[in-house]
């Protein structure tokens, strides 16, 4: 089998994962690029770094994640000169992402010049959006002149998650209605009709939607004109506030799911507090998602709190019995991908472990093999 690199660089790590086909022949994460006393100096020496510990024999591309594709990008795409200028053009859209990605994608190119890279965007699943989803209420020349619209991420995981939903239901991807949440220190809900995102939580920035680990979700804008206008705050300050000291940080004190169930065990109203207002905008975006689908074949559970967080997965879904949707407890409290559902409920409720480095692999792959690399 052809051999797949996947590097996934972010703005003081990257993550790399060798595949073989399906295999897995080596994978890690060099850390703290940049930082005093810590690894390498910069991308360039951390890819290095990873290049040199590696049997690249037989290389035939490398996968690179691209978290920001504005509306250019609806697909994973080779690399050349002129996609290296788009890409640095959309990093007003994401500023703190997008660089990092680049970095990666540069320095691969020039260690592995003969070698076809590969851009995976994760914004690029949501490009079938409808323009009902995708727009935004505001003036519509301004929208546009600033290119503000819902983009959507996560987008890598809700593909690979809802693919292996149908999998493990042994239905036809292009046949079933998945609901996805992806519940990590990010978080995001997508509705999925038959392969196609329809409808995502987060927006034109992931500060959108539910809430997360360090940030809000889903607010009233006049929040933002009241803290600048009555407490004097600059923009600045509200974007850390909102992006770093909010969401479950900003209620309880912790962003981590294990310390607030553990603090909430213990009687802390204000992890109490945390986890229910965490649980009920999940429910609320699992009716509205019901709705916009019409009907409902999977619910799937991902990431780090949903797939280890049995309570949050209780909670989440709780009510929505007279939707078809029902946790089974003592499934629920098993390990894997599986159903968590009473057997023969109307709905499947999964948890599936997300590999978004495997997806970007095989679209990576797909994308040289229709080309005829």
């Amino acid at each position: 089998m052809s051999k797949v690199l996947v590097l996934n660089s972010g703005s003081s790590s990257i993550k790399y994962r060798l595949y073989d086909g399906d295999r897995v022949l080596d994978k890690g994460t060099v850390e703290r690029i940049g930082e005093p006393g810590g690894g390498p100096d910069d991308h360039t020496g951390a890819i290095r770094q990873i290049l040199a510990g590696l049997d690249l024999s037989g290389l035939t591309v490398v996968g690179h994640r691209v978290v920001h594709g504005g509306r250019r990008f609806t697909a994973p795409t080779l690399v050349d000169d002129a996609v290296l200028a788009a890409i640095a053009e959309l990093v007003p859209l994401a500023p703190l992402h997008n660089p990092a990605n680049l970095a990666g994608i540069e320095v691969a190119r020039q260690a592995l010049p003969e070698v076809p890279q590969v851009a995976v965007f994760d914004t690029a699943f949501h490009h079938t959006l409808p323009d009902s989803a995708a727009t935004y209420a505001i003036d519509r020349e301004v929208a546009q002149r600033y290119a503000i619209r819902r983009y959507g991420f996560h987008g890598t995981s809700h593909a690979y998650v809802s693919r292996r939903t149908a999998d493990l239901l042994d239905r036809p991807y292009e046949e079933i209605n998945t609901i996805t949440l992806h519940l990590g220190n990010g978080a995001s809900a997508c509705a999925v009709a038959g392969g196609r995102s329809v409808a995502t939580s987060m927006g034109m920035s992931p500060l959108e939607g539910l809430v997360m680990g360090t940030r809000s979700g889903d607010l009233d804008p006049t929040i933002v004109f009241h803290l600048r206008r009555e407490g004097g705050l600059g923009v600045d300050e509200i974007d850390d506030l909102l992006n770093h000291r909010s969401g479950l940080l900003g209620l309880s004190g912790v962003n981590d799911m294990r310390e607030l169930l553990a603090h909430r065990a213990a009687g802390d109203e204000a992890a109490a507090l945390a986890f229910d207002v965490y649980c009920r905008r999940i429910t609320g975006y699992v009716g509205a998602y019901y709705a916009l689908l019409g009907r409902v074949d999977a619910v799937t559970f991902t990431a780090g709190v949903g797939e280890h967080a049995a309570p949050v997965r209780t909670a989440a879904l709780a009510g929505l019995d007279r939707l078809g949707i029902t946790v089974d407890p003592d499934r629920n409290a098993g390990s894997g991908d599986r159903l968590i559902s009473p057997e023969g409920a109307e709905v499947a409720v999964c948890v599936i472990g997300t590999d978004e480095e495997r997806e970007i692999a095989r679209a990576a792959r797909a994308v040289v093999t229709a080309g005829g690399h």
